[in-house]
């Protein structure tokens, strides 16, 4: 079988799921002569494109699976395959590789999925002309040869059943081998790992060594300096034992002394027992008059409440009443304004000069308080000028209600000009 750089192909694809015409063996002939290179010549068909691990296999007319070729050689993928150069490829057989029988066989191209593109027309390993050589023997040669033939045949036969019993030894021996080489490796890994366990243990150990080494040495000193303690020890014990029995006579001392504490400590609870009774009762008497003193304050808190909104409420009447007079207020002064612009017109309509007047507004310092307050300019009658002003001002009387209720009762204002009598009067 040839070797090559790369594994052999394994697929197993039976001859029913095969494509034969898109790989077009050409120029194939009828027999190769054995002992020579064999080249084979394909063309690729536009519908298929070959793959880095596509194979042509020289298989024996027959076959059943891709697995039965004889040998193979893997192909080599075209540079271009739009050119016409790239179609026309070929492979060639070493001599050594083919065939020795004179069996008939055939070219299969496969794709690295295992399926057969296509398939030459049958051939034959025999050498040239043996069909037109004539050979003229006797009987007996012919006999001889014959008998010859038998024993070559025989021959080969046993030969290629050694020849296949050797490589199947072979095969196992490789097979046996390459097992030895995986745990001769294991082996040596392990070996390794191995000694560098030992080595570090060795490592450790040495340190470990050393380590007890100085512990040992600790401890001798540390034992040399418990000697001396002990005996530290044993004075300071004997010491202490002397102590101990002074100790237990002062035990003795405190052990009266505490029975006396006992009773006087009985005798402090009964009292303690006592006062606890009268503090209980002293409890009992300060809360009842807790209690009555938190019911007073709430009723003087509720009596503080209910004055509180009754100031509350008369603040409101009070404010509602404020801002009636303040309104009140305002409309008079507008009235006011309103009289004095009125009095105005009458006195320029009548040719006067309010300042040319001979009677001006009292005021108070004047005692205007004691005049008539309907009379705005004074008496007009009082002067004896034939022409007089008279203004009867506005009756108001203002009363005031329960909660700041306030009604208003207004007479008619009159203003006359001239004598009494000479009938010139405005009235609103």
């Amino acid at each position: 079988m040839e070797e090559t750089v790369e594994d052999s192909p394994t697929s197993a694809v039976l001859l029913d799921h095969c494509h034969f015409s898109q790989v077009i063996f050409n120029s194939v002939e009828k027999f190769y002569v054995p002992g020579g290179d064999v080249t084979c010549y394909y063309t690729l068909t536009q519908q298929f494109i070959p793959r880095r691990k596509d194979w042509i296999g020289i298989f024996r007319v027959g076959w059943k699976t891709t697995r039965e070729y004889y040998t193979f050689m893997w192909v080599s993928l075209p540079v271009d395959l739009n050119r016409d150069s790239a179609k026309q490829q070929e492979v060639q057989f070493k001599a050594y590789y083919l065939p020795k029988d004179d069996e008939y066989y055939q070219f299969c191209y496969v794709d690295q999925d295992g399926v057969v593109r296509g398939a030459s027309i049958p051939f034959q390993f025999r050498p040239e002309n043996e069909e037109d050589i004539l050979v003229v023997t006797t009987q007996g040669e012919v006999e001889e040869i014959e008998q010859h033939n038998k024993e070559l045949c025989k021959e080969n036969r046993e030969l290629k059943d050694t020849c296949v019993s050797l490589q199947k030894q072979n095969s196992d021996t490789q097979a046996e081998l390459h097992k030895t080489q995986e745990e001769l490796e294991i082996l040596k890994s392990t070996a390794q790992k191995l000694e560098q366990e030992a080595k570090a243990q060795k490592d450790g150990w040495e340190t470990e060594l050393l380590q007890l080494k100085e512990q040992n040495q600790k401890m001798s000193s540390e034992n040399e300096k418990m000697g001396v303690r002990v005996e530290q020890l044993q004075a300071q014990l004997s010491t202490r034992e002397k102590e101990m029995e002074k100790l237990v006579q002062g035990d003795q001392d405190k052990t009266e002394q505490l029975e006396r504490l006992n009773k006087e400590n009985s005798q402090l609870l009964l009292t303690l027992t006592q006062q606890k009774e009268r503090q209980k009762e002293l409890e009992q008497t300060v809360e009842e008059t807790l209690k009555q003193e938190e019911t007073t304050t709430l009723k003087k808190q509720q009596a503080l409440k209910d004055e509180n909104a009754g100031l509350s409420r008369k603040l409101s009447e009070n404010k509602i009443l404020y801002d009636a007079l303040q309104k009140e207020k305002e409309r008079l002064e507008r009235e006011n304004d309103l009289l004095k612009r009125e009095n105005s017109r009458l006195l320029s309509y009548m040719g006067l000069d309010f300042d040319s007047l001979p009677y001006q507004v009292p005021t108070s310092d004047q005692g205007g308080a004691g005049q008539n307050p309907a009379l705005i300019y004074g008496n007009p009658y009082s002067d004896p000028l034939c022409r007089k002003l008279m203004v009867h001002g506005r009756e108001k009387e203002t009363q005031w209600g329960e909660r700041g209720t306030k009604r208003v009762t207004e007479n008619s204002r009159c203003i006359t000009v001239g004598e009494p009598g000479d009938g010139i009067s405005f009235t609103e």
